[in-house]
């Protein structure tokens, strides 16, 4: 009976504890690092393959009203890429086209743990949790000619600036974001978290790859003072490295219909900010 009793004390004080610690721990919010990989959708990717994913990473910081709901303020590297060469249409493969871009994202979002969460306290320790912003994004495509790397925007690859049939001005390199993410989160104690988090970003640009519309007019791309073809000319339709060339003017070079998108998976590590109040006296 004694030790039944003594069991029972036990109990009873490492629930009160817990209930103290419950009422009194506040979760401020916690700012942390993460690593992962970024991938591209789009003209260039046109099946959602996930087949060639690039390095990215970024660091945030998350302001908590309560147990529950949040502020998030991120900024986000990805390196995103693509190749025709990947695809398994013909057509695409044909039209040989390719870009690398540098993108940098600052976003800002609202943030929802599924879980009451306090760092530290058993049972309450870990969350799924999503979250959805807006943010913007700097991007600049690129690509390689005989070794040499063009940033295809000033080209005009398809008529812009040069092609006097073409009404599209030159595109920004910046654009709008809408950052939807799902995650999860555990803390290891009263201060870290671990975490995973799939972001799928959708966009209001089509450019990230370069790639929107029709080909333009290739007169529209004069030659070198020597009189061979300029890199404008070989960067905008690069069919000619795989047969024939089909860039003909007004010839679908992507579909304008739908925008491109980039989603990132990332690992992290956060920090937290605690504060406690002090139970009110009896």
């Amino acid at each position: 009976m004694k030790k039944i009793l003594l069991a029972a004390a036990i109990g009873l004080a490492t629930t009160t504890a817990n209930a103290q610690l419950y009422e009194s721990n506040v979760h401020q919010g916690e700012f942390g690092v993460a690593i992962g990989l970024g991938h591209y959708f789009g003209d260039l990717n046109t099946s959602a393959s996930i087949s060639r994913p690039k390095f990215s990473g970024g660091i945030f910081f998350i302001k908590q009203f309560n147990k529950y709901a949040g502020l998030k303020v991120a900024a986000d590297y990805s390196r995103l890429g693509y190749s025709d060469i990947y695809s398994k249409n013909e057509v695409e493969r044909r039209r040989n086209l390719s870009f690398n871009s540098n993108v940098w994202e600052a976003s800002l979002s609202g943030y929802f743990n599924f879980f009451k969460f306090i760092p530290g306290i058993e049972g309450y320790n870990y969350t799924p949790y999503v979250s959805l912003g807006v943010g913007v994004f700097t991007y600049d495509p690129y690509a390689y000619l005989g070794g040499q790397k063009y940033f295809l925007r000033p080209l005009g690859t398809e008529g812009q600036g040069r092609d006097t049939s073409v009404k599209t001005a030159p595109y920004s390199t910046m654009g709008v974001s809408f950052p939807l993410s799902v995650g999860f989160k555990y803390s290891i104690n009263e201060n870290i978290n671990v975490f995973a988090e799939l972001t799928y970003r959708f966009t209001n640009t089509d450019y990230i790859d370069d790639v929107s519309t029709t080909y333009a007019d290739p007169n529209s791309f004069p030659t070198l003072p020597d009189g061979s073809p300029s890199p404008e000319f070989l960067l905008q339709d690069r069919s000619y490295e795989t047969g024939t060339p089909i860039g003909i003017k007004g010839r679908q070079r992507g579909n304008s219909l739908q925008k491109d998108a980039f989603a990132t998976l990332h690992f992290g590590v956060s920090i937290n900010l605690s504060s406690y109040k002090c139970p009110p006296n009896k």
